[in-house]
């Protein structure tokens, strides 16, 4: 009898032991939960930390539409791209191409310490009605609004129309 009741004391501490573990878990896990964080370590919060690099603008045909590349990175929290302007172009459009199509699309994710690239065969910016025709080496403004981070103004050089960002 006395073995089969130090069994049971065994089994029931081996049990609460499992269940402290289980419930202790949860509650670290609730608690890593809780202020707005993606991950363990908050990758997900905070301020966004955004700079744009490797921007041009393929010389496009006179009076002609053009396409803009731009690197936007991101070194804080998550934000979103929901507007690309010109003081120097009638509108500029986000769109997103596929090997079959092209689709404008209205807002572009910035993830937590990653980047939103626009490039040739992907994402991309297209420009349209220019105030002034573009020539090589010309600079045109874009104001780059993000939901949580603002307005970033940048001015993005012409180049001719084979430019490649890693040829440079």
């Amino acid at each position: 009898m006395a073995g089969n009741a130090a069994h049971r004391f065994r089994r029931t501490a081996l049990t609460g032991a499992v269940l402290a573990t289980v419930l202790g878990g949860g509650a670290i896990l609730a608690a890593c939960g809780t202020g707005g964080q993606s991950g363990p370590d908050g990758a997900g919060s905070g301020p966004a930390r955004l700079s744009v690099a490797d921007s041009y603008i393929p010389l496009p045909p006179a009076g002609g539409m053009a396409a803009g590349y731009l690197t936007v990175r991101n070194d804080g929290g998550q934000d979103q791209l929901v507007k690309v302007t010109s003081p120097g172009a009638e509108s500029v459009t986000m769109h997103r191409s596929t090997p079959s199509s092209m689709e404008q699309v209205d807002s572009l994710n910035v993830p937590a310490h990653g980047a939103l690239q626009f490039a040739r065969g992907g994402t991309h910016l297209m420009i349209m009605g220019w105030q002034k025709a573009p020539a090589l080496g010309d600079e045109l403004e874009l104001d780059l609004t993000f939901a949580k981070s603002g307005t970033i103004s940048v001015k993005v050089p012409v180049k001719e129309l084979t430019y490649r960002p890693s040829q440079s």
